[in-house]
């Protein structure tokens, strides 16, 4: 028997989290596992006990959901806006899946609306996509993609690529995110390992920020979480994000 999430449990605590998963069954059409709406409660609390979640200004959980429309309700800011995605591209454990052609994720959110010097991007990865497979973020100074082979580019408000050498991208899944909290450098974290990029910052342009589509490329990508909004601690949102991940997964019959 199925245990299912009513207005009312005593474990789903948190006033955001019961507005998002209301709004998600809503979507659905019908409720969500007592788990899943459990694992997403426990998700934003813990957030808030880091003192990242108000950080966060637009974010997806492209996992749990029953349907694809329930998937993309927004868990903070406002909803993307669907560029081709179809039901058959959304899998509940582990997310929704791009075509490296078509298909893309709009977020309404512009890449010059948070400060120049305190900005943060993430995606979780399930599957790396294809070469060239932009994950998340604008046309220039703010983005993370695959670029051939095993090598992770990213930029945060700068003006060249950076890029991290040997990724295994068979270690899967893993948060891939870039935190900038001054002008010289930001942070980049990929399969639980955080790196320092020196990189000069410069100002984010008037772009909007898109999902399976940055720098020009879409993604092939699976991805089942993003994220955008100031500075954050990444290794706190990785440690989140992959334990909502993994008991979404338990939760699915």
């Amino acid at each position: 028997m199925t245990l299912v999430w009513r207005p009312g449990n005593n474990a789903i605590t948190d006033p955001d989290a019961l507005i998002y998963i209301d709004k998600v069954e809503k979507a659905d059409g019908q409720n969500l596992e007592y788990d899943v709406a459990k694992a997403i409660n426990d998700f934003v609390v813990g957030c808030k006990n880091d003192g990242i979640w108000d950080a966060i200004k637009a974010s997806s959980i492209l996992a749990g959901a029953r349907t694809l429309n329930g998937a993309l309700v927004p868990l903070v800011g406002t909803a993307p806006t669907n560029y081709n995605f179809v039901s058959g591209d959304y899998d509940r454990e582990t997310g929704l899946v791009g075509d490296q052609s078509t298909k893309y994720l709009a977020t309404g959110l512009l890449d010059n609306s948070q400060p120049q010097n305190n900005f943060h991007l993430s995606a979780y990865v399930l599957d790396p996509g294809g070469a060239t497979s932009g994950w998340i973020g604008a046309q220039s100074s703010s983005f993370l993609l695959r670029s051939g082979g095993n090598t992770f580019n990213s930029r945060n408000r700068s003006s060249v690529n950076n890029a991290i050498a040997g990724v295994v991208y068979s270690s899967l899944p893993y948060l891939a995110g870039v935190s900038r909290t001054e002008s010289a450098n930001y942070m980049e974290r990929i399969r639980q390992q955080s790196f320092t990029v020196s990189s000069l910052s410069v100002a984010p342009n008037n772009e909007e920020l898109q999902v399976f589509k940055s720098a020009g490329s879409f993604a092939s990508a699976r991805l089942a979480f993003y994220s955008i909004g100031e500075s954050l601690d990444l290794a706190a949102l990785d440690t989140r994000v992959s334990a909502l991940i993994t008991a979404i997964g338990a939760a699915i019959p």
